[in-house]
């Protein structure tokens, strides 16, 4: 029982320290980062030292990042440690989690920084977020700009004897009833 807790504790804290929208896909404008923006090598992460899970070189999130001016939104993959620039926009992934399946309440959080390049200028961005974002508790950590709003959508990872745990919605669903 004090092993759970520690093990939702510990989820806890890594999902503290770090909505799907219909529509088609705009086509990305990609440009190149500056040298001077380009992330440096990632510090290992505490689940990933006690080999919890999927190591977090392995993870892939997917953020949804919407133009609020067109309207545009589109999903963006990246692995902890990669960047990209959308136009006028770098948005950077440092780690991505997830509660266990046996964990509750079950929750999704991805640590992004957002850089928005400053009007007028060819390579001077600002960094206007760095922090955790929740899928399930979007209002706990909010991007506030004008133009530009990054949220969680999933964090591919998977636990050791994920595998083998009976699927929620066969145990939910009309197969339960016998």
């Amino acid at each position: 029982m004090v092993r759970g807790a520690l093990a939702l504790g510990t989820a806890a804290l890594l999902l503290a320290a770090c909505g799907d929208e219909g529509g088609e896909p705009a086509p990305a404008v990609e440009t190149a980062i500056p040298d001077d923006l380009q992330q440096g090598e990632m510090p290992v992460q505490p689940a990933a030292e006690a080999g919890i899970g999927t190591p977090m070189e392995e993870r892939v999130a997917t953020l949804g990042l919407l133009n609020k001016r067109n309207n545009v939104s589109q999903d963006l993959e990246l692995r902890p440690g990669e960047q990209q620039r959308i136009g006028d926009v770098i948005v950077r992934l440092q780690a991505c989690e997830r509660t266990a399946p046996w964990e509750m309440p079950a929750e999704t959080g991805a640590f992004v920084q957002l850089l928005v390049r400053e009007r007028g200028s060819e390579d001077n961005f600002l960094k206007v977020f760095s922090g955790w974002l929740f899928k399930n508790s979007p209002s706990l950590n909010v991007v506030e700009h004008p133009i530009y709003d990054v949220w969680v959508k999933d964090c591919a990872m998977s636990f050791p004897g994920e595998e083998d745990a009976p699927n929620r919605a066969t145990v939910s669903g009309s197969d339960a009833d016998g």
